[in-house]
């Protein structure tokens, strides 16, 4: 008796088995559905002075800052000609390349392979144009997004996005839009439109109504912050500014498909170095994202 009753019980179980498994694969797919917080890199230009000096340690400094990702803008230290050995220090840090600016020289036909070569031995799935003295002019924006959109067919193979980074100039009015409308409204969906906001706030455009206008596209995003003329009493460091980053925070996260929040520092306020800058504008960032 007790050996049937046994076996009852196991086969009970393995009838269930199925069902349970069914069960938590739901909770697992339902979870996941829930949109995350963009990983968080910091653009290298933000700290030019100090990384020239010192390579390994500045880098190792973001990290320790909380950064997961670092935006390479052509300095690369003792690593210029050593991708492979850039790849292993990063992983040793625990950064990751979460893109490059680089010109459309770097990817003109002569440098093309060198160029995609190196960034697919980092791993970095997006090379964005940052600046182009065209892109505000009427000839200059509509051959820009010509050479953008057979970039982007160029670069699919490779799985790498390319895209473009605005400046205040490109808020111009153009065409009864500005220069910036013009380039996202004539490139294909997957040119990826890099805003830096604090240009944008700059300009005097509505940085989350630019990610809303364009939904998906934002897949990386410049948080900087520009004190637009004539504000007083505020300073060029996230949440000590004018913007409104909980709300562009949401509309990265739930409209504009972004990956990585790229936070970018030019101006050190109070005397601040540069290292210490973009520390306190992660911390100010930090306390917006733990609002969400």
């Amino acid at each position: 008796m007790k050996l049937n009753h046994l076996l009852k019980k196991i086969m009970t179980i393995t009838m269930l088995v199925p069902f349970l498994t069914s069960v938590n694969a739901h909770e697992v797919d339902t979870s996941a559905s829930i949109k995350a917080v963009p990983m968080l890199s910091v653009q290298l230009w933000s700290v030019k002075d100090v990384i020239t000096e010192d390579f390994a340690d500045t880098l190792t400094k973001l990290s320790n800052m909380g950064f997961e990702g670092v935006e390479f803008a052509g300095e690369f230290g003792p690593y210029e000609n050593d991708a492979k050995g850039l790849k292993r220090f990063l992983d040793s840090i625990n950064l990751q390349a979460s893109g490059a600016h680089v010109s459309f020289e770097q990817l003109n036909q002569e440098n093309f392979q060198k160029t995609v070569g190196f960034y697919k031995e980092l791993n970095v799935d997006t090379l964005i144009i940052g600046w182009d003295e065209r892109s505000s002019t009427p000839e200059g924006i509509k051959k820009i997004v010509v050479l953008l959109n057979k970039l982007d067919k160029k670069l699919a193979p490779y799985n790498i996005k390319t895209g473009f980074h605005n400046h205040n100039s490109e808020f111009n009015d153009f065409e009864g839009v500005t220069y910036w409308d013009y380039l996202a409204m004539n490139t294909a969906d997957s040119v990826v439109l890099q805003q830096d906001v604090g240009w944008t706030t700059y300009a005097g455009k509505d940085p989350v109504e630019y990610v809303k206008k364009y939904p998906n596209r934002t897949f990386t995003t410049h948080y900087k912050v520009r004190i637009p003329e004539g504000i007083t009493g505020k300073k060029p460091i996230i949440g000590q500014d004018t913007i409104d980053w909980i709300s562009l925070l949401n509309a990265n996260i739930n409209v504009g498909g972004t990956k990585w929040i790229v936070v970018e520092q030019e101006e050190y306020p109070n005397g601040l170095s540069s290292l210490a800058a973009v520390a306190a504008s992660k911390q100010g960032l930090d306390k917006y994202i733990k609002q969400l």
